[in-house]
């Protein structure tokens, strides 16, 4: 028993337990101050922390009972049928509640209302009546009023002072009044009044307002009080006159707090607002509402009437519950039913029968969620063969990463004056970027790099097209030259002629769509010049002495245009020299706020390192570009050529 006690408390959280605490003060505000502010805002708030502690649980005991079909459907009657009435019980309580209260406080308020204004018109017109016959007016008034109200005084002030019962201690208010009546406190005491003025004469009457006057507002309503919520004193305690009775079980008592306006003696203009607070029963507000009514017809009053319009809106209600009940128990049938041909369906497929289909019934979201496991079978083995498709091409497009990694030079070229380094990172598994380099006759060096429109398997083809293009060229300047030639026993190479013999076939054989940047040049290892023809390529960077400087575009990109021309320049690498060959996906990678890391940006990195080694270099330069985009995938292939003269 310990150890269960213990584990349903280690269940119980923070708002459970702010629940119990909130219910507990609630509980004991209601005994310790029943008509008091207090009371109302811990009720409330327990209320809250209620439904917020019935709303948690009611989630953890769905989530355990709904998995099995039973639970489920238990659950979904909870819903339909308890639900609804209890929501209409709390609703009714709630507004029998506060209309019971407010029709109780009306019937206080206005009984005071009538009766100060009742004092107004006889004080106005003691104001006005012509001294001559004001005293004699006066001495049966008096008497009137004082029959009326308890303890009432009456003040007369002109040239002389006339007072009501003579030996009355009432004295003339402070200060300069308007015309008024109504409630008003003095000396701690709330009192019933009226004040006039005419020319110079001054007329008060004065009543205090007395638990017996506060009971003959409305005879057998229940207890009445006033009192000053900031002090939490009474201003008029509780008279004699009880709570009734309750008629049956359901007749509950009602507590009901209303402000009242009331003036201030010594402070003409200012207000105060005790309560006033209201201790009654259903019963007793409907007997004082309806127990002075008149009859419709004999034995049948407003009362009986109210009766039967709650007897009628009952019956309507338990029929309008049993019509859900019905509604309820229908849906929960459809709900089983296709709830059943899922799983029975569900069984066929794992055994692999995609031929099952399942009966659809009605227009309604189950419906469409049968025809849609209907369209899943059918397409269900298509897109098994749509799967192994995708894994053929996935096994191709590796082998033609491997095919393209083969493309690359294995090697760097034997050079006695020229250190060669070069990467290529692709954004998807082949690239469209290229780079080359091999040895010529004699001490010449080829170097290219280039940058084919678009990604992927298209771009990694033509670029493949460019490589064979270009190796097949070199290869037909090996054949030694014609007998007589002039330029030793190989034919001239020339840059421009070789770019534009490659322009040529691209153009031919691939689509007009289809570009692509191209750089290419001769090194010759013993003047440490360069012949280069730059088709449309980006500029590569040449860093002399630590400053940087760029080389220049000879032509436009290849596989374009058929009439294009290119031109062809050169340049003498110092010791030293450090040359950077680079394409768009180094410089065009954009950050977060869609700004480009920039050739600017690159010439800095390359400058500020440019006395580290080679393949030290092309790492800083990569990883800066991707610190730079704040990613891990590329945005383009990345490519990297550097060449040093030693």
């Amino acid at each position: 028993m310990a150890v269960r006690l213990k584990t349903a408390l280690r269940k119980i959280g923070r708002l459970e337990w702010a629940f119990l605490i909130l219910l507990a003060l609630a509980v004991i505000a209601r005994y310790a101050s029943p008509a008091g502010g207090t009371e109302l805002l811990l009720a409330f708030a327990a209320f809250v922390a209620g439904v917020l502690v019935a709303f948690r649980w009611l989630i953890v005991v769905i989530q355990k009972a709904i998995w099995r079909l039973r639970y489920r459907l238990l659950v979904a009657y909870l819903f339909i049928a308890v639900v609804p009435i209890a929501l209409i019980v709390i609703l009714v309580w709630l507004g029998a509640e506060k209309f019971t209260g407010q029709i109780a406080a009306y019937l206080v308020t206005s009984e005071i209302e009538r009766r100060t204004k009742e004092m107004f018109e006889p004080t106005r017109g003691l104001a006005w009546t012509p001294s001559e016959s004001r005293t004699e007016r006066a001495r049966w008034l008096g008497p009137y009023y004082g029959s009326r109200f308890p303890r009432f005084e009456l003040l007369i002030r002109d040239q002389t002072t006339w007072r009501y019962p003579e030996n009355g201690s009432i004295t003339p208010p402070p200060g300069v009044w308007p015309d008024t009546s109504g409630l008003i406190l003095k000396d701690g005491a709330l009192y019933a009044w009226a004040h006039a003025i005419h020319e110079s004469t001054e007329v008060t009457m004065l009543a205090p307002v007395t638990p017996e006057t506060l009971a003959s507002l409305a005879p057998g309503l229940g207890e009445l009080a006033v009192r000053d919520l900031n002090t939490k004193m009474d201003v008029v305690p509780r008279g004699r006159d009880p709570v009734p009775p309750p008629v049956n079980m359901f007749d509950l008592e009602v507590s009901y707090i209303v402000p009242l306006k009331v003036a201030v003696w010594d402070a003409p203009g200012q207000t105060q607002n005790p309560a006033l607070i209201v201790v009654t029963r259903y019963s007793a507000v409907l007997q004082t509402v309806f127990g002075q009514s008149g009859e419709w017809t004999q034995g049948f009053g407003a009362a009986s009437l109210a009766g039967w319009l709650i007897s009628f809106f009952a019956v309507l209600f338990l029929v309008v519950e049993l019509v859900a009940v019905v509604i309820g128990v229908r849906i929960t049938r459809t709900i089983t039913r296709a709830v059943h041909g899922l799983y029975v369906g569900t069984q066929r497929v794992r055994e692999g029968v995609f031929s099952h289909r399942i009966e659809v019934r009605g227009d309604d979201q189950l419906a469409e969620l049968s025809d849609s496991f209907n369209r899943m079978t059918e397409n269900l083995e298509r897109l098994v063969e749509v799967a192994k498709e995708k894994e053929r091409l996935q096994a191709e497009i590796e082998i033609a990463r491997e095919v393209q990694n083969q493309l690359f030079p294995k090697s760097t070229p034997v050079s006695k004056t020229l250190r060669l380094t070069a990467a290529c990172t692709p954004a998807r598994l082949v690239s469209g970027d290229y780079y080359d380099y091999l040895n010529l006759h004699g001490p010449e060096i080829a170097l290219a790099i280039g940058d084919v429109a678009g990604k992927g398997i298209s771009a990694a083809l033509l670029m493949a097209t460019v490589q064979s293009t270009m190796r097949t060229q070199l290869r037909a300047t090996r054949e030694p030259a014609a007998p007589g030639s002039n330029g030793g026993p190989y034919a001239p190479l020339s840059t421009a002629a070789l770019v534009s013999r490659l322009n040529q076939q691209l153009f031919a054989y691939t689509p007009p769509e289809k570009f692509a940047t191209f750089y290419f040049a001769i090194y010759d290892d013993e003047t440490g010049v360069m012949n280069y023809t730059n088709a449309g390529h980006l500029p590569p960077i040449l860093v002399h002495n630590g400053v940087a400087s760029r080389l220049e575009v000879t032509g436009t990109v290849v596989g374009a245009f058929s009439f294009s021309e290119y031109g062809e320049s050169s340049v003498r690498l110092e010791p030293g020299d450090l040359l950077a060959f680079f394409t768009d996906g180094i410089t065009e990678p954009e950050n977060e706020f869609g700004e480009m890391f920039g050739e600017d940006r690159l010439t800095e990195v390359i400058v500020k390192n440019s006395e580290r080694d080679t393949a030290e270099i092309i790492g800083v330069v990569m990883d800066s570009v991707r610190q730079w985009t704040g990613s891990p995938e590329l945005q383009d292939d990345m490519t990297l050529l550097l060449a040093r003269r030693i």
